[in-house]
């Protein structure tokens, strides 16, 4: 077995349900499983999960009695990996056919790195309304201002994951797992690229970071600490723990401002 995919769900949308499985179920790769996990849906969502299992033998299909979060459902997820690699899928976002070729064959190639992800789509009910990238090669310098890998494109080798434990589950890294993730590999001398290519679509509208709740901000900034000082970026990172404090209280568009001075900045530098 060459990928393993692995999906976590929790009361998603029949329709959104079926689009993202396929994406994975029609991958113009074969070598593939896909273990999905029902973290304790209190909606109809297992039933069509099982129902979706039953027709495809690729599909394993796992389910917890009660809702364990995202950290735990994915490392339970991992345990049952056959896979020489391991790619993430959110249940609300769908993947462009051609990822899981396109990644492998990377991977195959550049074993210096152990883990790649790509740039997406960014969707809503009215189609697409902007994308997302980082860094080809992202630095420790790069996790300063926003985690440069998405998440859910991500592919990674099992082996990587495996020797850093996986996700770690605590009270400050629920919604930040993934931010804990990737510094704690990097803190350990892995290292990841982007893809330029677009080979993830995310469903997200632009009202997303209204809606998060403040104290999930305040456990990024416990994240970014522990990680930031894993990483040799503190203390002159020290602005960048409090971001997330910052960001709860200031309009999206100033936002978007720091962020292109930072990164015109960085590319300045890095010249």
């Amino acid at each position: 077995m060459m990928v393993s995919v692995i999906m976590c769900v929790f009361n998603t949308n029949e329709s959104v349900l079926k689009r993202s499985i396929q994406s994975i179920l029609l991958q113009t790769f074969s070598d593939f499983e896909l273990i999905i996990c029902d973290d304790g849906s209190t909606d109809n969502t297992y039933e069509i999960l099982l129902n979706i299992s039953n027709s495809d033998t690729r599909i394993k299909l796992i389910k917890n009695d009660i809702n364990m979060k995202a950290a735990a459902a994915r490392n339970r997820c991992i345990s049952l990996c056959q896979g020489k690699y391991i790619a993430v899928m959110d249940a609300d976002d769908f993947s462009d056919l051609n990822r899981l070729k396109i990644q492998t064959n990377f991977l195959e190639s550049n074993n210096k790195f152990d883990f790649v992800g790509s740039s997406a789509y960014l969707y809503n009910e009215k189609g697409i309304w902007g994308r997302r990238k980082y860094a080809k090669f992202p630095t420790n310098k790069d996790f300063l201002f926003v985690l440069p890998f998405i998440h859910a494109s991500v592919m990674f080798r099992k082996k990587a994951l495996m020797e850093v434990g996986g996700y770690r589950i605590a009270k400050e890294t629920i919604r930040t797992e993934d931010y804990d993730l990737f510094m704690r590999l990097y803190a350990s001398g892995c290292k990841g690229a982007n893809i330029e290519e677009s080979l993830y679509y995310i469903q997200e509208d632009q009202s997303l970071y209204k809606r998060r709740k403040y104290y999930h901000k305040f456990n990024e900034a416990i994240v970014r600490c522990k990680g930031f000082r894993a990483l040799g970026l503190l203390p002159g990172g020290f602005f960048y723990v409090i971001k997330p404090l910052i960001v709860g209280v200031i309009p999206n568009s100033l936002l978007n401002l720091l962020k292109e001075i930072f990164y015109k900045h960085k590319k300045m530098v890095d010249k």
